[in-house]
């Protein structure tokens, strides 16, 4: 079993900046990418942005030259910096893993908020 592990959310003023992160630990095999995804109430859950294995990134269009994503292989915990933050950016954040062997797995979410 993998358990994700999410930390950093909070609440922050439009401009501001957070950084969270993601700790993937149990039977973690062949790793294929980790990534955030985020969540309002009514609303389907949607990419943020994903890095694999060998670095590539995506982002949504929403979040590009805002938000970072970084990996550190070797702890297995991925990182999401993200700057000028705007009040639609408020969700809940989740975090995933997802192997070669097409499995994936989520975090249990951690909330951000962001308002004056």
């Amino acid at each position: 079993q993998v358990q994700l592990v999410e930390s950093g959310g909070g609440l922050v003023q439009p401009g501001g900046s957070l950084r969270l992160s993601c700790a993937a630990s149990g039977s973690i095999v062949s790793i294929y990418a980790m990534g955030w995804y985020r969540q309002t109430p009514g609303k389907q859950r949607e990419l943020v942005a994903t890095v694999t294995s060998g670095g590539s990134t995506n982002y949504a269009d929403s979040v590009k030259g805002r938000f970072t994503i970084s990996r550190d292989n070797a702890k297995n915990t991925v990182y999401l910096q993200m700057d000028s933050l705007k009040p639609e950016d408020t969700a809940v954040y989740f975090c995933r893993l997802s192997s070669y062997y097409g499995t994936n797995y989520w975090g249990q979410g951690t909330q951000v908020t962001v308002s004056s």
